[in-house]
């Protein structure tokens, strides 16, 4: 039997063919096989919350840290007007960030993401308090203070009288400059804790008696840094409010301006909340 070769047309339609059934072959890739990316971790957006006597700006070596490690932070201004209203501009700055949230509170702002984050524990996966108040329902950032001796804030303040367009009056309360860096930021340079002391924002003195009406602790897993060297809230409060919130709690030789001075340390905190997101 003669075998007939393919002519050159036919042997090429074939081989053209044979590649094109190599190339469908090839393309398909399955879940599970070795040429599936790997699904790369979650990174959540860390929202930092200031406290009284500070600004954004105390937050500026921990969020070089974290934008370096690759995670989008939002340095909130906190209006420190009282835990309600506070609570309510933090939760609309964080309804409007997409994917999960870590919050993180110094000071007076641990009573504010405390509030803010209650009912948006499907976005808000982890609290972290630096230096910070871990109010319960019916609490207040002065009785806390005033529960356990040590904090020396209340012989260093200075009340401003203001009355609002309504007529309705009220008070601001600052740290006197020359008593700044030894009550808020003893462990600071000197150079930085006056730059500091010039530019601190004051809070509203009802803000520190009004009570907090929610407490996202209870369901939102937490961190604590305890400064042990605080002078405005006492080391005994912060190991209270940490504990009875089963927060996982790190202790620092620090001043209460432990962001500034340690920002190392806090941003390590907050990396490892961050973590757990998934």
């Amino acid at each position: 039997m003669r075998i007939t070769r393919p002519t050159r047309p036919a042997r090429l339609v074939t081989l053209l063919g044979a590649a094109a059934v190599g190339l469908s072959v090839t393309a398909i890739t399955l879940p599970g096989t070795a040429g599936a990316t790997p699904r790369q971790p979650v990174r959540p957006t860390i929202v930092l919350e200031h406290g009284a006597f500070a600004d954004a700006s105390s937050w500026d070596g921990v969020v070089e840290r974290l934008q370096r490690a690759g995670y989008p932070v939002v340095a909130a201004a906190n209006p420190l007007r009282g835990p309600a209203t506070d609570a309510a501009y933090l939760r609309s700055v964080v309804e409007d960030i997409d994917g999960p949230v870590v919050l993180v509170g110094h000071s007076y702002g641990g009573t504010v993401i405390s509030q803010a984050a209650t009912g948006l524990e499907g976005k808000v996966k982890a609290l972290v308090y630096i230096a910070a108040f871990l109010p319960d329902t019916g609490e207040n950032s002065l009785g806390l203070t005033n529960k356990f001796p040590g904090s020396t804030l209340g012989q260093v303040i200075a009340p401003v009288n203001y009355t609002l367009p309504d007529g309705a009056s009220g008070a601001d309360v600052y740290i006197k400059p020359d008593k700044f860096h030894q009550q808020f930021a003893a462990d600071v340079p000197a150079d930085k804790a006056r730059l500091m002391a010039t530019g601190q924002r004051p809070i509203a003195a009802a803000a520190l008696e009004e009570n907090s009406t929610r407490a996202a602790w209870k369901t939102i897993p937490s961190w604590s840094l305890v400064t042990t060297e605080d002078q405005n809230i006492p080391v005994a409060a912060q190991r209270f409010m940490s504990a009875r919130a089963h927060a996982r709690t790190t202790e620092i030789d620090a001043s209460h301006a432990v962001s500034v001075s340690r920002p190392d340390a806090v941003a390590r905190i907050v990396e490892k909340a961050a973590r757990t997101v998934r």
